[in-house]
This record gives C-alpha cells, structure tokens and sequence, in this order.
C-alpha cells in the first residue's frame, strides 16, 4: 500500500520546515480549544472563595440571566417552594411567577466576585450594575451587594440580603 503526502520532502523521510511548523501551530490551536473562561463563554465561573462549585454554577448563571435583563430565566433558577429575604419582606415564593416577580423587583444587575460556603449557606458578594428591564440601579452600581442562598438540586431554595449594614450572613443553625 502506498500513501502520497502533500509534503513535498516527505519521499526522503524528512518533513519540510515549512509543514512542521504549521503542524505545531494545529496542534497548539486545538489543545487551545475549550480550555478555561468564565460563565460568559459556557466554562467554569471564575470566583474567589472556597464556595461549593454546583453552588456557584447556580448563582453565577442566575445573576447572569438578571444582569442581562432575562427576568423568566432568572425566575427559573428558583425552587417552587422557595423563600427570599430582601431586607424586612421575607417573600414566600409559590409559582413560577411569584419568582418571576420577585426578579422583577431587583433594581441593579450584579457581577458575582467572591462566595465562600458555611454549612448550608453559600454566601456571594456581588458588584452591583444597571441590566435592562424595570428599575434602575443610580448611584447604587459599582457598589457591593451580599446575598446567602440555599441551593439543592441546582434551584435556590432560600435567598437572603445579608451584610448591609454590616449583617451577619445566616449561621448553620439560622
């Protein structure tokens, strides 16, 4: 059997300086390929803390969704039955709706930086920016928000405004 090559020193047993290089280059454009990004380009979130990875996913995609404006999938990613404490108002969320409006109700769009996990709690601090849709988030972008969640089975369970003011996030006894 007999192969024919397109590179043309192949026929002496030594490859052209000129295909070597362009294999290299092939070679280095595909191990490229899929590696590292953040949530942006669909890989692993990148963010400080010692925070449990599935927690993370979770958060990074529904702050995502509301940072863009898409209040349905932010909805979404909330557990029907599922509670949120914003400041005094502790919200029962009962439908798809509820947790609709609920999203609807946050004037800023956020950009998760850090989370760590305590016991049940995954608590996130974000960086607070305008997003599309109702509200607006004026002088309070740029600025830090913190939120602890309950996740479990990739849905937020409990999401709860901790920090301001110097609050406590919940304790695993809370």
């Amino acid at each position: 059997m007999r192969f024919s090559s397109p590179i043309p020193s192949a026929h002496t047993g030594q490859v052209a300086p000129r295909a070597l290089l362009a294999g290299i280059v092939i070679v280095i454009t595909l191990a490229g390929c899929g590696g590292g990004g953040g949530s942006e380009s669909g890989g692993e979130p990148k963010v400080a803390g010692n925070a449990d990875p599935g927690d993370i996913r979770v958060i990074d995609a529904w702050v995502t969704a509301l940072r863009r404006g898409d209040v349905d999938a932010a909805a979404r990613y909330f557990a029907i039955p599922s509670v949120a404490e914003n400041g005094p108002l502790l919200l029962h969320i009962e439908s798809l709706d509820d947790a609709r409006r609920f999203n609807e109700s946050l004037p800023c769009g956020a950009l998760l930086v850090r989370a760590q996990t305590q016991g049940r709690f995954t608590t996130a601090i974000f960086r607070l920016t305008e997003r599309p849709g109702p509200g607006i988030c004026g002088p309070g972008a740029g600025s830090t928000a913190k939120t602890s969640f309950v996740i479990h089975d990739a849905k937020i369970v409990e999401w709860r405004r901790v920090g301001a003011g110097g609050q406590r996030a919940p304790s695993q006894s809370a």
